[in-house]
């Protein structure tokens, strides 16, 4: 697969089978992974897999969390508010998302169910947690982790693999660090929900859109 196909087809995926990934491709993906650049080689990137029980005791309580209304905490903030136009590109994916499954925006109930798979990683059998080392600057190291991320996901869409870039992983970090152990001197900064895609659900075939070229260049000289 040459990269500008990798680039273009790749997805978040949001149904997986439950084949297994074994830790033998994970560990072939975070072999190359490794090799992503980073301010001066610094690499401050870390790296938990997570499957098997352990994953799904995490999926329970994180959807128990979501669906009860708890607080949100995630150690790198998201924010509040977004300005207008990327706002509406943010209420775009989510009206395509809603549509491919039939779920009307009024529909409470179908929309909290939808909720619930999300913070249980869409059925995911494996979740790569990224952690970042406390004693860097996470304004501009988080440069780095999305490179490494970036490089994840194209890797693993090579190899058949789909994944989904998910904050709804790292929204309740306290749940990572008693069921996974990630000591005090890293941040959770995001997970990436890894697996085989259901093509058969519509919510990995509805189509994507992205702002024209137009919007985003500006020539000079």
């Amino acid at each position: 697969m040459d990269v500008r196909t990798a680039v273009k087809e790749r997805r978040s995926i949001r149904k997986y089978k439950p084949d297994e990934v074994t830790q033998n491709i994970v560990r072939e993906i975070l072999e190359d992974a490794r090799w992503a650049p980073s301010w001066a080689n610094t690499q401050g990137w870390g790296f938990y897999v997570v499957t098997g029980d352990t994953l799904e005791k995490f999926k329970k309580a994180n959807r128990e969390k979501i669906l009860a209304g708890e607080t949100s905490t995630p150690e790198i903030p998201m924010p509040e508010e977004w300005p207008e136009k990327h706002n509406q590109r943010y209420g775009e994916i989510v009206k395509r998302l809603l549509d491919s499954l039939t779920i009307a925006r009024e529909d409470t109930e179908s929309r909290n169910e939808l909720y619930g798979k999300m913070f249980s990683l869409f059925d995911a059998p494996c979740l790569l947690v990224v952690c970042l080392d406390k004693g860097l600057s996470i304004e501009y190291a988080m440069l780095d982790m999305g490179l490494v991320i970036q490089t994840i996901c194209l890797l693993a869409h090579e190899r058949g693999l789909g994944t989904c870039i998910l904050t709804a992983s790292v929204t309740y970090p306290e749940l990572l660090r008693e069921l996974v152990n990630i000591p005090d001197d890293k941040s959770i900064v995001m997970g990436i929900a890894l697996g085989y895609p259901d093509w058969d659900s519509p919510a990995n075939k509805f189509e994507r859109v992205r702002a024209n070229l137009d919007e985003l260049v500006n020539w000079v000289g």
